[in-house]
């Protein structure tokens, strides 16, 4: 099977309606073999009272892709993703612009899938670096 960038992020960004995804403004820019990217704004609606960037909303936006990514490597026909662990460590905060993240595969099992999500902003500075495990169950 080709690889489809543009139908993979369609999908992804449909999906996202009427979540989490779509109240946090999180839009999926870039896919490919092994990752998936998907932006949020920094503004005020994800700061936590300090006026900077929530650590939560960081940890929901590595969640959101890190699930996304697992969901486009299966078989949905056959199988669901579900997440079973994740952690993040914020290593810079962020007050205003867009923050990127970016899935990347680091095993792919039969059951589980392991990703590590770096999420960097506009200037490719490392916000936060997260670890996400899911696993792969029949439906």
């Amino acid at each position: 099977m080709q690889f489809d960038k543009e139908a993979i992020l369609e999908i992804c960004n449909k999906f996202s309606k009427n979540t989490l995804m779509e109240t946090l403004k999180i839009e999926y820019v870039d896919a490919g073999e092994d990752f998936l990217t998907a932006k949020m704004p920094v503004n005020p609606s994800v700061h936590q009272p300090m006026g900077i960037l929530h650590g939560g909303a960081s940890v929901a936006l590595a969640e959101s892709v890190g699930s996304a990514a697992s969901h486009i490597f299966i078989d949905t026909e056959k199988f669901i993703v579900k997440g079973l662990e994740i952690s993040a460590n914020h290593l810079k905060s962020k007050r205003e612009g867009e923050v990127f993240a970016t899935a990347r595969i680091i095993h792919k099992g039969r059951t589980t899938h392991l990703w590590e999500i770096r999420i960097v902003d506009e200037d490719d500075n490392l916000i936060s670096l997260c670890k996400m495990t899911n696993i792969v169950l029949p439906k």
